[in-house]
């Protein structure tokens, strides 16, 4: 093996060092004539609605609460600087040792998520720069690190960096998070307090005491042990810490616009751009959104004028576009200022009868037609494991003979159901809510019929919406677009749904929903949505959903699908008749609000089925003599032969005004 010769090596590396003394040189050379950064901030990321109006802007590191170092508490200073950054006054803005560290753990994971940063880099990248986690951003924040040791005095990026870190909640520096969580300025914090807010910017999600009291509990005592053991703070001091009960006194945040939907947003976005939301609300983002402001006040209006004030039942809706996804509007709960948690979009609740519309269409796939009977009475049905289960319907009330798939959904037959599930298979309704974009630990048990599943609303309203728009995919989305600060487009949603579904089954389901509203779908009971039929003025498919514990309401029209959950966050039992009855009330004046003014639009019809009048009650044709006629929609070949025999055919005509209300919706569909 030959190896070269020492001078040339010893040549090789002189080169190499002067290359890096002379690009040392020179960007600080480029850092002294571009002289002294400004020392403001102009980061807000701003979101709009779908019509590019101005919904909120997240402000950054900006603060109106801008303090001097004499005005904050000494205790915060020494745990901030002993936390963040304990060489801060010894490097010249990088701490070359935990540089070292950070990208050996960095090549080692192939990432770069070991940070080191010094508190001057932080403030660099808090003033100038989006916190992506790139080369380049690095580079950059170094570039400005070198700019701000070289013209400010450690005292004054301190005070900066103090004055502008995120502490959770929207507070930016220090004085806004000392009134925002313990109502008193920085100067006052106990030694408790301040090594509590010290805490937070490490994860203001993670560390606030108001998300995870244990978290933060847990950091500030790692925070006081590591101040007593380098001496900052007495045994004395450590103790009458460790024990001080921290009382907060929170000042409310102010209430925007659609804040569950703000929320939603910003964690959409952060995910896009695989960042924090802290993140990127201090990125000077542009966030084009889909919401559609009208929707959202009239929807946040329900609940304010059907759920009585006193009550603690909560709730949480959706209103999407069927066609695209797109959530227009979306209530997390009924008052943000009370609990920002979003039940919309992070609660899984038992989902009730809204989960038969899958459980039909899997029977669609397998032969079931509209006219398709059981019998509908009391039935004990043996499990493999030697016991038994019986479902039971609601009040106890019955058919006590065969009845129809149609009136089955119509009235929420629960032993129908459940019959259906036993015939096909608790699998196959597994595999079916999997197609219709469902996930979760589904139990294979007969009762997954009624809804044993848990669900989120927005899981939900993506399923029912596939129905509405013919069987494609959607996923609820809420960011349109994202443009940098620069205006460059860094993220634009594009539509890549997929055909899942058979377009003739779930038009024919569709239409088998609508009858959830049409009384002359009556039977041993009234049909489930008869109390709010009279609200509607035009032709909606819908399904609702009651456990103990759950109340839902889910429907839609062609052009939008609207899922609403009503509960207790502790799943008590609701025990009033009115809470049962919220969810529908609700979802009957959002939707006929929404499509007020609007043309009377129809579900399409697909080729390849066919539209005839049924008899509800036998499921054969109907005759001109029937009790009730419907239209109902089969595919061509499977419509039934035989005409209703229960009533006979008289040789009158039938005259056009005796016609039923969807009797005379089927001329549209034809």
């Amino acid at each position: 093996m030959r190896f070269f010769p020492k001078k040339f090596l010893y040549k090789i590396i002189l080169t190499l060092i002067s290359i890096g003394v002379f690009t040392i040189a020179a960007i600080y050379l480029a850092a002294f004539l571009l002289g002294p950064p400004k020392l403001a901030n102009d980061q807000a990321t701003i979101i709009y609605d779908r019509e590019e109006e101005v919904i909120s802007e997240q402000h950054g590191g900006l603060t109106k609460h801008w303090i001097s170092l004499d005005e904050i508490s000494p205790a915060i200073i020494d745990a901030t600087l002993q936390t963040e950054d304990q060489h801060f006054f010894e490097h010249q803005g990088f701490d070359l040792k935990r540089i070292a560290g950070a990208i050996m753990k960095n090549i080692r994971n192939s990432s770069l998520k070991e940070g080191a940063s010094t508190i001057s880099q932080q403030y660099a990248r808090n003033l100038y720069l989006s916190p992506e986690k790139t080369w380049t951003r690095k580079l950059t924040e170094a570039f400005y690190t070198i700019r701000l040791e070289m013209f400010y005095s450690k005292e004054e990026i301190l005070e900066g960096y103090l004055n502008t870190i995120y502490y959770g909640h929207g507070a930016y520096g220090i004085e806004a998070a000392s009134h925002y969580f313990f109502d008193k300025e920085a100067k006052a914090l106990s030694l408790a307090e301040a090594t509590m807010l010290v805490g937070i910017p490490k994860g203001p999600t993670y560390y606030s005491p108001l998300n995870n009291e244990e978290n933060a509990n847990r950091r500030q005592q790692q925070i006081l042990k590591h101040l007593l053991d380098e001496k900052y703070i007495s045994e004395a001091a450590y103790v009458e810490a460790i024990e001080e009960e921290l009382n907060y006194s929170i000042t409310p945040e102010p209430v925007e616009t659609a804040p569950h939907f703000q929320d939603t947003v910003l964690q959409e976005a952060a995910l896009l751009l695989d960042l924090s939301a802290d993140e990127v609300r201090a990125g000077g983002f542009r966030i084009y959104t889909t919401l559609n402001r009208e929707y959202q006040q009239n929807l946040e209006e329900q609940v304010r004028a059907t759920i009585n004030p006193s009550s603690e039942v909560e709730t949480a809706a959706i209103a999407m576009d069927p066609a695209s996804g797109a959530i227009l509007s979306l209530i997390g709960g009924k008052d943000y200022a009370e609990s920002a948690y979003n039940r919309a979009m992070s609660s899984k609740r038992m989902s009730g009868s809204t989960f038969k519309p899958i459980l039909y269409y899997a029977a669609l796939q397998y032969g079931y037609t509209p006219s398709t009977k059981l019998m509908s009475k009391p039935t004990s049905f043996a499990l493999g494991d030697g016991n038994s289960y019986q479902p039971s319907n609601f009040n106890g009330y019955y058919a006590n003979k065969p009845i129809t798939l149609a009136q089955a959904l119509a009235l929420s037959d629960n032993v129908y159901a459940v019959k259906t599930n036993m015939y096909l298979g608790p699998e196959t309704l597994i595999e079916t809510a999997r197609e219709f974009g469902l996930r979760g630990d589904f139990p294979a048990v007969p009762a997954l019929a009624l809804g044993t599943a848990s669900v989120s609303v927005k899981e939900m309203t993506s399923a029912y919406g596939m129905l509405a728009n013919g069987g494609r995919s959607i996923s609820g989305y809420t960011v349109e677009k994202i443009t940098d600060r620069n205006g460059k487009v860094v993220y634009e949603h594009e539509d890549i749904s997929e055909q899942v579904l058979d377009s003739k089954k779930a038009f024919i389901l569709t239409h088998l929903m609508t009858g959830m509203f049409d009384v002359e779908m009556n039977g041993y009971t009234s049909v489930t949505g008869a109390t709010i039929a009279k609200e509607l003025s035009r032709l909606y498919a819908g399904k609702s959903g009651t456990t103990d514990s759950d109340s839902w309401m889910i429907g839609y029209s062609p052009s939008l699908v609207t899922g609403i959950w009503v509960g207790y966050d502790d799943n008590r039992n609701m025990e009033l008749v009115a809470e049962s009855a919220y969810a529908k009330e609700m979802w009957a004046g959002f939707m006929e609000y929404a499509h007020e003014g609007m043309a009377q639009d129809v579900f399409a019809m697909p080729s390849g089925v066919v539209g005839i009048p049924i008899d509800p009650e036998t499921g054969a044709r109907a005759t001109p003599n029937c009790d009730a006629s419907r239209i109902m929609y089969f595919e061509k070949g499977t419509e039934p032969r035989n005409y209703c025999s229960e009533h006979p055919v008289e040789e009158e005509g039938v005259n056009e005004d005796d016609k039923g209300f969807f009797e005379r919706w089927f001329d549209l569909f034809n």
